[in-house]
């Protein structure tokens, strides 16, 4: 037997132990991403090999989080590429502006920069008061500073460049407190949020839900979970209910794929259409 194959094995061993031992399930991941992040997390917590590490795992659960956050992404920015909210703030608002209420689920919201800004977007377009903004996310600590809604001061200028070209009305700075080198967003902003931990590998749907963002989280799945989220993300929107994604992922060759219309495919945003047989995640 080949290092190679040892190597599969071991890696194979150590994501059964993180599902049957703390219920998370990555064997769906894209494997080549997974396992450099793996390593990341032997490296971190001082192990020589991947067997040690998941003793470690098994034996000592204060490891799990330090292992989660290794195998986790919690890369973004306020308004990440401004034109998919410029094309939500034009294109998508006049459409949810005809609900009277609404709930916007933003799934993989890491540390909350993307709830953020919706909820930014959604208070300049008179929507904020009316809308159930559902953030969940798998890693406990990122969920943690979602919540907290505190950033590097030095984040801020990006942040603010994203916002101006992304249609922003007002100055960021209205949006924030800046003090002992963090910027605090308003609490005002998370008072219609609600946070909770929730697995697209495992969990099931939310119901009636007018707009999903989940931007660049499907990047790391496999192409069965990926069709499993879309899935799960048609059984969760209304009919008529918008999804966005990131600005390398697609719904093209997905089956469940079929439950939506593109609706502007350059910004990645897509049309829940009826499709009930496409509804449910398997």
């Amino acid at each position: 037997m080949t290092q190679d194959e040892v190597s599969g094995i071991e890696v194979e061993l150590f994501l059964e132990a993180l599902r049957q031992r703390y219920h998370y399930d990555f064997r769906a991941y894209s494997r080549a991403s997974l396992v450099r992040r793996i390593e990341v997390a032997r490296e971190r917590l001082g192990c020589e090999t991947l067997s040690q590490l998941q003793g470690r795992l098994l034996r000592e659960p204060e490891v799990l989080h330090e292992v989660i956050d290794a195998l986790t992404v919690q890369v973004s920015d306020l308004f990440r590429d401004p034109g998919y909210y410029a094309a939500l703030r034009r294109e998508v608002i006049p459409h949810l502006a005809t609900f009277s209420s609404l709930k916007v689920w933003v799934a993989g919201c890491a540390n909350g920069e993307e709830l953020y800004s919706l909820a930014i977007l959604f208070r300049e377009e008179g929507l904020f008061d009316r809308t159930l903004f559902y953030a969940t996310e798998i890693n406990r600590r990122a969920l943690a500073h979602a919540r907290a809604g505190i950033y590097d001061i030095d984040r801020v200028p990006g942040f603010s460049r994203n916002y101006q070209q992304a249609g922003g009305k007002s100055s960021l700075s209205d949006y924030y407190t800046a003090a002992y080198g963090g910027a605090a967003f308003n609490r005002l902003l998370r008072q219609r949020t609600v946070f909770a931990e929730h697995d697209l590998a495992t969990d099931q749907v939310f119901s009636e839900i007018h707009l999903i963002s989940c931007r660049n989280v499907l990047i790391y799945f496999d192409a069965a979970l990926q069709d499993r989220a879309i899935r799960l993300f048609a059984g969760s929107l209304v009919h008529g209910g918008f999804l966005g994604l990131g600005a390398h992922e697609t719904l093209r060759f997905l089956s469940g794929g079929a439950a939506f219309t593109p609706f502007n495919e350059q910004e990645r945003i897509w049309r829940r259409n009826a499709h009930p047989e496409l509804t449910h995640a398997e």
